[in-house]
């Protein structure tokens, strides 16, 4: 039998088949029966609603004829909007994303529709449906001839959230590819994306990366805010948050890069600039609590440094000061044992009493909820550090635990470093592990060598 290859001809067909006609079919689709015998005849294009129409009354599922009304009324058709536009607003709803992909990709030669498609890529995301929004800015993206427009740059920042997981090695590749755009964006966007990248590298240990673009967002947000003060407020632009904000974040940036380099001195200079700032005037309410969160965090950093140079008496006070602002606990156990670990602390009361805080949660502060990739980060960071606490108080057997959990962590979200790390504390305490957990460890070990695979291409055999 003749394979029936179009939707006119499935629907001739199915008449045939239950002895049906225009009529009677009209009444059970809801299409109008002159335009059914037009569209049998070939002398009008079908709709997308009377599609969609067509096939419920043919009993078929939702989206049933989507492929072929991609090759017939789209590829082997002049592109219509009116038809083209509502097909993909269908397909995104079904999540019949490959037919999203192949009428986007058949059109594209026609440049005109570049901003239907932005603006429609925006309505998706806007409704949560990232994947759909995606591929169309991917399409506008690259089909885009003005390599500095605007709508270009939104495209690639867009397609930056959307791609941030769990995963850092695809989050290092996003950034990258991203970064580049950061400057053609609109000014409204651009401060929002100066975060969000910061985090990312804040996450991947790029305490460079972190720092520098931390330098350009504190001089972009006080130009912004030295003119806002001086204009009209109908002539500023709107920004996700108060410039100050932008500011203080900056300098909080700044700090964790000395932080990390361990001069204490130049961190302690940027806490000062965020601590209580007194170039803020008419402070309204969303300014005065984004202040007493900064106010908080620079009394905390002031602690910790403190404990990092050595002066461990203050953790008392370092430990009861965060007690009482739960949504600073977890990221203090995280430092406080990076501090007992490097300073040879027995910290065991301290994990008594926060023992609730040693698993992984969304954490929230104040004035926004943090990172779900610096969160991650830190966990894992925690694991590890824990590990070690024990393994250095000869609780081998809990310390190995601990940088199993770790080195676990350390494989979800790709982590090469921390894998690396991990496995270099088992290998020196292997012979102190249990049974259980080298067969655990060879299991992990695994699963590493598989993400390695996958980046390499191809396992290479050498025997």
């Amino acid at each position: 039998m003749e394979k029936l290859t179009t939707i006119r001809e499935q629907l001739e067909e199915h008449l045939r088949k239950h002895g049906m006609t225009i009529n009677r079919f009209a009444d059970l689709s809801g299409v109008n029966s002159g335009t059914l015998s037009n569209i049998l005849n070939g002398n009008r294009p079908i709709s997308m609603q009377q599609l969609d129409r067509i096939t419920s009354g043919m009993g078929l599922p939702d989206g049933y004829f989507y492929d072929l009304y991609i090759d017939e009324c789209i590829f082997h058709a002049t592109p219509d909007w009116r038809r083209l536009g509502p097909f993909l607003l269908r397909c995104a709803e079904l999540d019949k994303l490959d037919c999203l992909d192949r009428a986007i990709r058949m059109t594209m030669d026609n440049v005109a529709y570049a901003p239907m498609l932005f603006d429609m890529a925006e309505t998706l995301f806007q409704e949560g449906k990232n994947e759909a929004a995606a591929i169309l800015y991917q399409c506008v993206a690259e089909s885009e001839k003005f390599q500095h427009s605007e709508r270009l740059a939104l495209c690639q920042y867009r397609l930056f959230m959307l791609s941030l997981s769990e995963d850092q090695e695809a989050n290092l590749q996003a950034a990258v590819s991203f970064e580049p755009y950061i400057d053609r964006l609109d000014e409204g966007y651009q401060l929002d994306a100066y975060v969000k990248l910061i985090n990312v590298n804040l996450s991947l240990n790029r305490w460079n990366k972190v720092k520098n673009l931390a330098e350009k967002m504190l001089q972009q947000a006080m130009v912004l805010y030295k003119y806002n003060k001086s204009s009209s407020p109908t002539k500023t632009k709107e920004h996700k948050k108060p410039l100050v904000f932008y500011i203080l974040y900056a300098y909080l940036s700044i700090e964790n890069y000395y932080s990390e380099e361990m001069d204490f001195e130049k961190a302690l200079h940027y806490v000062s600039l965020y601590h209580e700032p007194d170039w803020i005037i008419e402070k309204n309410e969303e300014e005065r609590e984004i202040l007493e969160q900064f106010k908080e965090w620079a009394v905390a950093n002031r602690y910790l440094y403190r404990l990092m140079a050595g002066d461990v008496d203050v953790l008392p006070e370092y430990v009861d000061y965060v007690a009482e602002r739960e949504s600073e606990i977890f990221t203090a156990v995280c430092n406080i044992m990076i501090v007992a670990n490097l300073h040879k602390l027995d910290v065991d009361h301290i994990l008594d009493r926060f023992g609730n805080y040693l698993t992984y949660k969304e954490q929230k502060y104040h004035i926004a909820k943090a990172s779900n990739q610096v969160t991650l980060s830190r966990f894992t960071k925690l694991l590890s550090e824990l590990g070690i606490y024990y393994l250095n108080s000869s609780r081998f057997e809990k310390g190995i635990e601990y940088i199993l959990e770790s080195l676990k962590s350390c494989i979800a979200i790709n982590s090469s470093n921390g894998m690396l790390r991990c496995m270099g504390i088992f290998e020196q305490f292997r012979h102190l592990a249990t049974d259980e957990a080298q067969r655990q460890y060879k299991n992990l070990v695994s699963e590493v060598q598989k993400l390695n695979d996958k980046k390499i291409g191809l396992s290479i055999s050498y025997l």
